[in-house]
């Protein structure tokens, strides 16, 4: 699955998520670029799945028309310390979200 990490996300956390193609916002040159842009250019660039910790996006976009999937992974903070324990369950998310679906983690 190719997987585009969120801003807010640690790049370190990308060794974590085996099996997929893993880029980070920042590598990609898209750092600050609002969500709604974010999101048209993951569909240009063929990414599946947005992976944040961002808890409002999905009140500031319509996911459904996004084309792409979205994890959200509920943690104390966005550091690696805090988001570590949850890699079971994203994998475990990443392996069934499709595209305009949500899928909650951590919490």
């Amino acid at each position: 699955m190719r997987l585009l990490l969120d801003e807010c996300v640690p790049r370190t956390l990308k060794p974590d998520l085996v099996g997929h193609d893993v880029q980070h916002v920042v590598d990609m040159g898209w750092s600050s670029k609002r969500n709604g842009e974010l999101l048209e250019l993951m569909l240009a660039e063929r990414f599946e799945v947005l992976l944040t910790v961002d808890q409002n996006i999905e009140f500031q976009q319509n996911l459904q028309s996004a084309g792409v999937g979205l994890v959200v992974v509920i943690a104390r903070t966005n550091r690696l310390k805090d988001l570590r324990p949850f890699v079971p369950q994203i994998l475990q998310a990443l392996s069934s979200v499709t595209a305009g679906q949500l899928v909650r983690v951590g919490g």
